[in-house]
């Protein structure tokens, strides 16, 4: 109850229905875990993880533990984020997520909570294109979320087949027909789209890295 306490301090949140607010949860569902008198519940196990991860807080029972994606600078709480750089493509312009990441870039953790987002799923890559700009022009840091695989149309997914190597495109299924890959740059001469069938499909659904939710633009 007083890490609860603490965090919704931290946030810069007035009360106890605030946080309520801010983090979507039904009138009571915080209220009775952190009041201060005999009627205070217990909460389950399902219930404090649920509440640990909407706070942004560690829910942990006992060992093994695997190293924190969080570190604490001048009070303010950072993800670290793995960045997958060019370097580490392979031969076949594939990125194997299985090796070390050869650098981590911070992001302040109360940006993840605003977006319901865990950062420990997030990572980053370099756009090799520009086939999504203006949005996403090569060079650029792009972050996906891990999480997000299920193919939602329209949406931007990185991905990679044996063919076409490490992509980033619009997706879009047409249910047993078809898989569109898409490019938001205007040029279609340059990006025209790429058309996906049969057994194709699947090979594109299983290589979905994550769906894309932030980019940074590098002006030069």
């Amino acid at each position: 109850a007083s890490l609860v306490q603490a965090r919704i301090q931290e946030l810069g949140l007035k009360n106890i229905n605030q946080a309520e607010d801010r983090f979507g949860f039904s009138r009571g569902y915080l209220r009775g875990v952190v009041r201060d008198d005999q009627k205070r519940a217990i909460p389950s196990i399902e219930k404090a993880q649920t509440i640990c991860e909407a706070m942004g807080l560690e829910f942990y029972i006992g060992p093994p533990r695997e190293p924190s994606t969080i570190v604490e600078l001048d009070r303010e709480r950072f993800a670290l984020i793995p960045h997958y750089s060019p370097a580490l493509l392979s031969d076949e312009g594939l990125l194997n997520l299985a090796g070390e990441a050869d650098e981590h870039v911070a992001f302040p953790n109360d940006w993840f909570l605003r977006g319901r987002l865990k950062p420990e799923q997030c990572i980053l890559f370099t756009a090799l294109s520009s086939n999504m700009a203006p949005a996403i022009c090569d060079g650029d840091l792009v972050m996906v979320d891990r999480k997000a695989t299920v193919l939602r149309n329209g949406k931007a997914y990185a991905y990679q087949t044996q063919e076409d190597g490490f992509c980033l495109a619009r997706l879009e299924l047409v249910p047993e027909r078809i898989l569109i890959a898409r490019s938001d740059n205007p040029d279609t001469e340059q990006f025209s789209p790429k058309y996906y069938s049969g057994n194709e499909i699947a090979f594109v659904q299983a290589g979905i890295l994550g769906e894309v939710i932030w980019s940074g633009h590098t002006w030069r």
